[in-house]
């Protein structure tokens, strides 16, 4: 009797023991589900601390946080391993999923930004483009319109001077000069000075007044004065009488305010004739003053020396 007592409270002793052991054995969790919690959770919050994880990817993350509680509550309550390993997988599976998102959105973000950037670039492009051509539109139009005003003075400039050539050829007309080889020439004939004189006569103003306001009006006119005779005399008084009485004209004008620098008197005695000593009037003739005068420029013509 006391030895069935004595192994009936060895087997209680044993069972006891046996189901302390059990208990300990299920309240631990297996290394294959610590480790795919781990990776659940290693996962899950990967994505968590991705910025736009709740904007983007919303619904994967919330999926993977459920799986995960899920997972989680399952190894507390001591489920199955496969149970646990299976949910943590879901946990895993979705945060993946979401990250995925996230990458995909990125990219796409990444390529309409590339886009972006290069419409932009090829709007600079054209904008740059646009404006060179506008550029050289405005230079050609510039440089048209100066051509057009440079055609315009010259046009000007033209009508000008043919005026004032106009003007030129009545002035000289009124003066009674004539074209030469030696240029413009205006005789003034003996009735200027007394015979055998060389003091201009009070007659005389009112031309020497008509030809000291032209060379007044052409301010880049010069006049060469030359003193002729006839042949009566020595050459060498009619060479200081022809040289006195063109000083004589040359003096009226500086006079009457002409610069001396564009008055040149040459004495030229009986040299060149233009009717014949033998009578009177041929002699009368020959006793002159010519006015040469320049071109517009100052120059005199080749053969007049």
């Amino acid at each position: 009797m006391n030895k069935y007592k004595h192994t009936l409270a060895g087997l209680r002793t044993l069972g006891t023991a046996g189901a302390a052991a059990l208990l300990a054995a299920c309240a631990t969790t297996s290394p294959e589900s610590a480790s795919a919690l781990d990776q659940a959770r290693t996962a899950v919050n990967r994505l968590e601390a991705e910025p736009q994880a709740a904007q983007m990817a919303g619904k994967p993350l919330q999926d993977a946080r459920d799986a995960l509680a899920k997972a989680e509550a399952a190894e507390q309550q001591h489920k199955p391993t496969a149970e646990v390993v299976h949910l943590a997988y879901l946990a895993r599976r979705n945060a993946d999923i979401g990250e995925a998102v996230l990458a995909e959105q990125s990219a796409d973000a990444q390529m309409a930004q590339a886009q972006a950037d290069r419409e932009r670039i090829l709007a600079d492009a054209r904008a740059r483009e646009a404006a060179r051509a506008r550029q050289q539109a405005l230079q050609a139009q510039q440089a048209a319109q100066a051509s057009q005003q440079q055609a315009q003075t010259a046009e000007q400039q033209a009508q000008a001077a043919q005026e004032q050539a106009r003007e030129l050829q009545q002035q000289m007309a009124d003066l009674q000069a004539k074209q030469t080889d030696r240029g413009m020439v205006l005789t003034l004939g003996n009735v200027l000075f007394d015979t055998n004189g060389d003091t201009l006569k009070p007659g005389a103003d009112e031309m020497i007044g008509r030809l000291a306001q032209f060379m007044q009006s052409h301010p880049d006119t010069r006049v060469r004065i030359e003193g002729y005779t006839d042949s009566t005399g020595s050459d060498s008084y009619n060479q200081a009488l022809s040289q006195r009485r063109a000083a004589a004209v040359e003096l009226a004008l500086e006079n009457q305010g002409v610069s001396a620098q564009r008055l040149e008197a040459v004495g030229r005695g009986k040299a060149a004739p233009v009717a014949s000593n033998d009578s009177p009037a041929g002699r009368q003739q020959n006793r002159r003053v010519e006015i040469i005068f320049s071109d517009p420029h100052g120059q005199f013509a080749a053969s007049n020396g």
